[in-house]
C-alpha cells in the first residue's frame, strides 16, 4: 500500500480513527493488524518473512536475557544474524553473486550451474532486517533489555509507517513508545498533518514530475549531450532526495499523530560542507546503523591511518551493496568511501590554497563553495546511483564535459521537446519547484517551520495549507508511483 495510494487516504484514518477509539492495552494489537494488512497488500505471502524474523529475534532476544554466559549470548547473536542475513542475502544478492561467480568460475576451468533465483524481492526487508538485528545487537550488548512481550516486538518490527522505507528504528527509541499510551493531542495530530502534506507534497509534485525528464535522459543516454546530461544528473539529485525524504515525513509525520516519534532521517543533506557533513545529513538512521554497528566494531578512527582507510571502504562498500544487488551501487558507494579518503588527505593542501586566497577573511563564501564542492561531488556519485547499467554510468560520466556548444544553438536548446521530453514550460516548472525546495530546505536550516505556522493568523495558516493541497492537485502526479527506496 502506497502513502500516495487512495487505499491509504481510506486505511489510514480508519486506523487512527480505532486507535483512539480503543482502550490503551488494545491499541497495539489494531496497529500490529493494521502494520500486517499494510505490508500485505503488496505481496502477502512475504508476510511470513517479517514473521519469521520476529520469531528469531523475539527468541533469540528472550535466551540472551536469560543467560549471562557470553558464549551462549554469542551464539543466540549469530543465530539471529546467519538467518536475518541469510534471507536478506538469498532474496537480494543470491542472483548477483551467482552472475558474478559464474564467468569467474568459468575461467578458472570450474563449469558450476548455479539456478537463477525468480523469487521477486520482498519490498522493505533491508530496512526491516536492520531494524530488527539492532534489537538483538544491543540485546547482546546489554544496552536493551529483552523484550517480553511477542505482540508489541512484531509490531515494533512491522510499525507500519516506517516498515517499508525506513528510518530504521532503535528499539531503545520505538519499543518504550509502544508501551506508553497515547491520548489524543490536537497540537500534536495536526503537527504530523502537516508534515505529511509536505512529504506528499515533494513526491508527487517535485520528485514524480522531475522522473520524466530523468527517465528520458537515463533510459538511452547516447547522444545526448553534456548540459542535457548534467541537467538530468542534477534532476536525479532533487528527485531521489524528494523521493525518499518526502517518504520519511509522511511516515515520521504519521507516526505523530498516532503519539510516536520516529528519529530524524534527514537534515538539509545538500547544504553539507564535505562529504563527512552529507552523511551526517543523509538517511541518517542508516549511516548511524552502518556506524554503530560496522564501522566502530571495525575500529572506527582509533586505529592506524591504513587501517581506518579499510574500515571507511568496508563500510561504503557494503552501503552500496545494501542498496542494491548491481556493481553500480558498489562504485557509487566505493565512490563515497574515497570522497572521504580523499579528503582526510588532502585537508591540509585545501586549507593552504584556502588562506593563499583569503577565503579565511570571507567564511560565508568559503562556506558556500564547500557546499557547491560536495554537492558536486554527491551529483557526480549520483549517476552511478541512477544509471541503468554500468556501461550506462559511465558513458554519462565521461561525456558530461562534451556538447556545450549546444547551449548556443537556440534552435535545439533549451527550445525544444526532444532534449529532456518535456517542454520549456515543463523545464521552468521543474527549475522553480527545486528551488522551492532549496528555499524551504534554507529556512528550515534556521528553525522548523510548523511551529511558527502554528502561530500565525488561522486565515494565513490554513490559505498555506489550501495552497498545499492546491498544489499537489493542480501539478502533482496522481498516478501512485512507488517510492524510489521501495525496491531496496
Amino acid at each position: 500500500m502506497l502513502f500516495n495510494s487512495l487505499q491509504f487516504l481510506v486505511f489510514f484514518p480508519t486506523v487512527v480513527g480505532l486507535h483512539f477509539a480503543l482502550p490503551h492495552r488494545f491499541r497495539w494489537a489494531l496497529l500490529l493488524v493494521a502494520s500486517y494488512v499494510f505490508y500485505m497488500a503488496w505481496e502477502p505471502g512475504y508476510a511470513v518473512l517479517i514473521a519469521t524474523s520476529t520469531l528469531v529475534d523475539y527468541i533469540a532476544g528472550i535466551r540472551m536475557g536469560r543467560t549471562p554466559a557470553l558464549q551462549r549470548r554469542r551464539g543466540y547473536l549469530l543465530f539471529s544474524l546467519c538467518t536475518n542475513l541469510g534471507l536478506l542475502f538469498f532474496f537480494k544478492y543470491y542472483n548477483f553473486f551467482g552472475d558474478t561467480l559464474r564467468p569467474l568460475l568459468a575461467l578458472a576451468g570450474w563449469e558450476v550451474y548455479l539456478p537463477h533465483s525468480r523469487f521477486l524481492l520482498p519490498v522493505g526487508i533491508s530496512f526491516y532486517t536492520f531494524q530488527t538485528l539492532s534489537y538483538t545487537i544491543e540485546v547482546y550488548r546489554g544496552n536493551q533489555a529483552p523484550e517480553r512481550h511477542l505482540g508489541r516486538f512484531a509490531l515494533y518490527v512491522a510499525f507500519f509507517p516506517q516498515l517499508v522505507a525506513g528510518p530504521i528504528e532503535r528499539a531503545q527509541n520505538l519499543l518504550p513508545q509502544l508501551r506508553t499510551g497515547h491520548d489524543f493531542d490536537y497540537a500534536r495530530v495536526t503537527d504530523g498533518l502537516k508534515l505529511m502534506l509536505w512529504g506528499l507534497f515533494k513526491k508527487v509534485v517535485v520528485a514524480d514530475r522531475l522522473a520524466f525528464a530523468i527517465e528520458h535522459v537515463y533510459g538511452a543516454p547516447e547522444g545526448q549531450p553534456g548540459p542535457v546530461l548534467c541537467l538530468a544528473t542534477l534532476f536525479f539529485a532533487f528527485q531521489i532526495y524528494c523521493d525518499f525524504s518526502g517518504y520519511t515525513d509522511i511516515a515520521i509525520g504519521a507516526a505523530q499523530v498516532l503519539g510516536v516519534r520516529l528519529m530524524e532521517n534527514f537534515r538539509q543533506p545538500y547544504f553539507a560542507v564535505s562529504i563527512a557533513d552529507f552523511w551526517r545529513r543523509w538517511h541518517i538512521s542508516l549511516s548511524s546503523w552502518f556506524r554503530d554497528y560496522l564501522y566502530i566494531a571495525l575500529g572506527g578512527n582509533r586505529v592506524t591511518v591504513p587501517r581506518w582507510c579499510w574500515n571507511i571502504a568496508v563500510v561504503f562498500l557494503l552501503s552500496g551493496l545494501w542498496h542494491g544487488a548491481n556493481w553500480t551501487f558498489v562504485i557509487w558507494g566505493l565512490l563515497h568511501g574515497s570522497f572521504l579518503i580523499v579528503g582526510r588527505f588532502t585537508g591540509g593542501l585545501r586549507g593552504r590554497v584556502a588562506a593563499a586566497c583569503g577565503l579565511e577573511k570571507t567564511p560565508r563564501l568559503t562556506q558556500g563553495l564547500q557546499v557547491l564542492m560536495t554537492f558536486g561531488l554527491v551529483c557526480f556519485a549520483w549517476i552511478f546511483f541512477r544509471a541503468d547499467s554500468l556501461r550506462d554510468a559511465l558513458y554519462v560520466a565521461g561525456h558530461l564535459p562534451t556538447g556545450w556548444g549546444v547551449l548556443f544553438d537556440g534552435a535545439s536548446f533549451p527550445s525544444s521537446e526532444g532534449a529532456l521530453g518535456m517542454l520549456p514550460r515543463e523545464l521552468l516548472l521543474s527549475l522553480l519547484l527545486i528551488a522551492w525546495v532549496i528555499g524551504v530546505d534554507a529556512m528550515q536550516a534556521r528553525g522548523p517551520l510548523r511551529p511558527y505556522l502554528a502561530r500565525q493568523p488561522l486565515w494565513l495558516r490554513w490559505g498555506v495549507y489550501a495552497a498545499g493541497l492546491w498544489g499537489i492537485f493542480l501539478f502533482g502526479v496522481l498516478r501512485q508511483t512507488e517510492f524510489y527506496y521501495f525496491v531496496f
